[in-house]
């Protein structure tokens, strides 16, 4: 089953690395938040890739095609014009990449991939978010279900800490960082039939309106709860706070280290 990641949009709200480059390429520990997604996707035996890009889509590319001399030992001889590679690590993936225009809006994005995905059942999820969702169980879910969409619905933490006040303008209780409003939100990592492409006109659809608000009319989407853990990164705190669990060995999606903390 292909998996489907949207890669294409600016990342304004993380202008400080997304000048440079596409937010699904600004790193946590060294490694693109792309590729945190896709080794969570590979350790549950999803392997073959969809990559929608768009602003900056050269740079996803490159990052493929040199992914062998990337994280390798090489020898270049510059006199016999050769380059030999020693010791190295690659990943059994299958990658395809879809430049979609810079301006493509989500929905418009996945209509593009149509003919790569053809009537199969597929995977999708956005480019800038990591969980420790169990996808095993998110699929069985989506089966049992039998609906066209199943979306992994999370409860985001806050973003400050909380306070209640009494009339008096004391504090009586703090919280850093409570459960947010208790609200479930769209967390990504959907389980989607192909006749989700009936929903979808043109490059301005936006996935999370028209289509998927049809859906949830008609009785055709479907939720996973997941209570574990979600974040994407929205802004330099999350990649700040990301790459801190990353570096403490303390990062819940990373499902495919091993005890010695190795990628």
């Amino acid at each position: 089953m292909k998996v489907v990641i949207l890669a294409g949009g600016l990342g304004t709200r993380l202008s400080e690395e997304t000048e440079l480059r596409p937010k699904p390429m600004v790193e946590i520990g060294g490694y693109p938040i792309l590729w945190h997604i896709m080794k969570i996707y590979a350790h549950w035996g999803f392997t073959e890739f969809v990559i929608l890009t768009g602003y900056k889509s050269h740079i996803i590319k490159d990052y493929f095609i040199n992914y062998y001399s990337r994280y390798s030992d090489i020898t270049v001889d510059m006199v016999h014009n050769t380059v030999e590679l020693h010791k190295h690590r690659s990943e059994p993936w299958k990658v395809t990449m879809l430049y979609t225009g810079p301006d493509t809006m989500t929905g418009g994005r996945l209509l593009k991939a149509q003919d790569f995905i053809g009537e199969e059942r597929f995977m999708l999820t956005y480019g800038d978010g990591v969980s420790d969702v169990n996808i095993h169980e998110l699929l069985r879910v989506h089966e049992a279900a039998g609906k066209i969409v199943t979306m992994t619905a999370v409860k985001p933490s806050g973003r400050f800490g909380a306070l209640s006040i009494n009339e008096d303008g004391m504090i009586q209780s703090f919280a850093e960082k409570p459960a947010g409003d208790g609200a479930w939100v769209n967390g990504g990592f959907f389980v989607v039939e192909s006749a989700l492409f009936n929903y979808l006109e043109n490059m301005f659809t936006v996935l999370e309106r028209e289509p998927l608000e049809k859906l949830a009319v008609t009785g055709q989407l479907n939720a996973y709860r997941h209570y574990g853990f979600w974040r994407a990164m929205d802004t330099l705190k999350d990649k700040n706070d990301l790459t801190q669990l990353w570096a403490q060995g303390q990062a819940p999606w990373a499902l495919w280290r091993n005890g010695a903390g190795l990628v």
